[in-house]
């Protein structure tokens, strides 16, 4: 039997959701906390691979077992007492056995925070910046985004993928307050650190270094050196997974 679990996750100390030699992982927990309920060893894959200090609001991942020894809400809860505070289960349910967490995936959204006062509350989960930024203008480069298929300039350099083509259908900045904002994007698929790749250019856009032409031969460039810098990953979330 194939099982859907929905969680969210406070990536701050964590070397991002996949399994690594170096230091903890969201996976890696997670793993725990089954195969010690299930009392086998349980495998776990993910709706995609968020870098490190990356936090999701909504990850999906999926496993395989002949069936659990409770309900699914009464299993849910037992996942969530034996897991650290930073990682919350909302909900495990039966699929059909070829649903894939990752493959079956239509598409996920990103939203990247930030502010530009400081603020004590924010600098955790959010990028402080202090500098103008034309967020209209900024708006029309998000607009680009969606009319190009191949974002190789916003691959993370020597990333194993075998394509760099992605569909994006929603690319924008919204503003919460008179000093905050946060960019959303939605594609059927990411590459490599490309989420906070394009926040950087995009920034470089707004701070008046690239222009819209300019933007557009970063992508058509395909190569990551001519884009923005890499934007810190506290400020990132993983929002939504659709199926």
């Amino acid at each position: 039997m194939r099982f859907f679990i929905t969680l969210s996750y406070d990536g701050t100390r964590y070397h991002g959701w996949q399994v690594q030699p170096n230091g903890p992982s969201v996976q890696e927990k997670l793993q725990w906390a089954l195969s010690t309920i299930l009392r086998q060893d349980i495998q776990v894959t993910g709706a995609g691979r968020t870098d490190a200090g990356v936090h999701a609001r909504m990850m999906v991942a999926h496993f395989d077992v002949e069936s659990l020894p409770m309900d699914a809400a009464d299993f849910a809860y037992k996942l969530n007492r034996l897991l650290p505070q930073d990682i919350a289960i909302q909900e495990v349910r039966q699929v059909s056995d070829d649903l894939h967490a990752r493959f079956s995936a239509t598409s996920r959204t990103y939203h990247y925070y930030i502010h530009t006062v400081k603020d004590p509350f924010l600098r955790a989960y959010s990028c402080e910046l202090h500098y103008p930024l034309d967020f209209q203008l900024m708006n029309e480069a998000a607009a680009i985004l969606m009319t190009y298929e191949d974002f190789g300039a916003f691959c993370k350099a020597h990333a194993d993928v075998k394509t760099t083509l992605c569909h994006i259908t929603t690319a924008q900045w919204h503003q919460t307050s008179p000093s905050s904002w946060y960019f959303e994007i939605t594609a059927n698929r990411f590459l490599r650190n490309m989420v906070r790749a394009v926040v950087g250019t995009l920034i470089d856009v707004g701070r008046g270094r690239l222009s819209l032409d300019d933007f557009r031969k970063v992508i058509e460039g395909k190569r990551r050196t001519e884009a923005g810098e890499s934007m810190p990953a506290n400020a990132l979330f993983l929002e939504d997974v659709r199926y």
